[in-house]
């Protein structure tokens, strides 16, 4: 993977509700994509221009049945968070794994002892 494909846009909260209804549903048309929200639900040209922006950001993709486009995930979920987690640590960590942990420890989000069982881990499945 080449850094700049590293990269990836961050999904608003809006549009990672949309992106979990793909993730969780699969291909769908907009007017199934609004049935999954509760009342009251967001227009439809809304949700529509959302999922547009999507497509033009290459997070889906489209098949056209006739003048009706049905909409899927170009992006997998794993995807997604994967290249997000690369993205954050070429940012804020200086494209460096090891300042991202140690912020971690910094920080007190994972403990000396839980990294010692994390490397432990990675050792057996060597």
């Amino acid at each position: 993977m080449q850094k700049k494909d590293a990269i990836m846009k961050r999904l608003t909260k809006k549009e990672e509700i949309i992106m979990n209804h793909f993730w969780d549903r699969g291909p769908l048309f907009v007017r199934e994509l609004r049935e999954l929200y509760p009342e009251p639900r967001p227009h439809f040209s809304t949700l529509s221009t959302q999922v547009r922006t999507l497509q033009e950001e290459g997070f889906i993709d489209h098949r056209a049945y006739g003048p009706t486009y049905q909409y899927f995930a170009k992006v997998s979920r794993e995807e997604y968070k994967q290249r997000s987690l690369v993205g954050l640590i070429d940012k804020y960590f200086d494209n460096s794994y090891i300042n991202a942990v140690s912020a971690l420890v910094k920080e007190e989000k994972i403990s000396v002892e839980q990294l010692k069982e994390l490397i432990d881990l990675i050792e057996k499945e060597q």
